[in-house]
């Protein structure tokens, strides 16, 4: 399939795990792919594995970055007509009231402001040309608890709400907007959190099909939202869970 003929995206977070598997499946699909990713090397290596995309650096955090890198990504190729907001920490493993100051800060300005400014930069790109769909990272931990994830939790929680909100506010100027939410997916952010296969395969366990869902399972759904098959599809949540959620 060429769902993205002729298309201009954008992914952040491109240069790893969940987003390098959604820049590869987009540019496999016909994609022009703007790889942003706050490592200078992981961008410049997918993007140049791909082919017909281009490098760029940010942290989401930083609201001039985002946009900087945004606005060069659309000057590169043209405009923008999808964006993948995938860039995002997991933060420690703490009660709440241990929870360090510093670390809370940080996953949520990762997590939920970075969410805000990337589509903050995004969306005057996409009204030019008339519209566009965005695709952004929440997780399970985005319609459930867990404990010991107070930051991470309350951030992809926050990503769920931003998500609604703007499908709302931009539904009638042709932009669609949803939200995905994996279950554990081994990429380099979750192999640090697990410590062993034992581990790995109890978490197998816990899912409804045996197994964890892969990246490329992933990027399958994240490309059916952003293409146009998905005309109908807004201001909604997605499981890409393995069953992991629904006892």
């Amino acid at each position: 399939m060429k769902r993205f003929e002729g298309k201009v995206a954008a992914v952040t977070g491109g240069g790893s795990g969940l987003g390098e598997a959604i820049v590869r499946r987009l540019a496999h699909e016909g994609a022009r792919v703007a790889v942003i990713d706050a490592a200078e090397a992981s961008a410049a290596r997918v993007a140049g594995e791909v082919g017909g995309a281009t490098a760029h650096v940010a942290d989401v955090s930083d609201p001039a970055a985002i946009r900087a890198a945004v606005d060069a990504a659309a000057q590169a190729h043209g405009g923008l007509d999808a964006a993948a907001n995938i860039a995002g920490i997991g933060g420690s493993r703490l009660p709440l009231a241990d929870y360090p100051l510093d670390e809370w800060d940080r996953t949520i300005a990762v997590n939920l402001n970075g969410m805000f400014y990337s589509m903050r930069a995004e969306i005057p790109h996409m009204l030019k040309r008339g519209g566009g769909a965005i695709l952004n990272m929440a997780s399970i931990c985005g319609v459930v608890g867990q404990d010991g994830t107070a930051a991470y939790a309350a951030s992809k929680h926050g990503v769920i709400g931003l998500t609604k909100s703007a499908a709302l506010e931009y539904g009638k100027q042709n932009i669609r907007i949803n939200a995905i939410c994996p279950t554990y997916v081994r990429t380099p952010l979750t192999e640090a959190l697990v410590p062993s296969e034992d581990v790995w395969a109890a978490i197998d366990a816990g899912h409804a099909t045996g197994h964890c869902p892969t990246p490329e399972d992933v990027a399958a759904l994240a490309a059916f939202l952003l293409s146009g098959e998905a005309a109908g599809v807004t201001g909604s949540a997605h499981m890409v869970d393995a069953g992991f959620t629904a006892a």
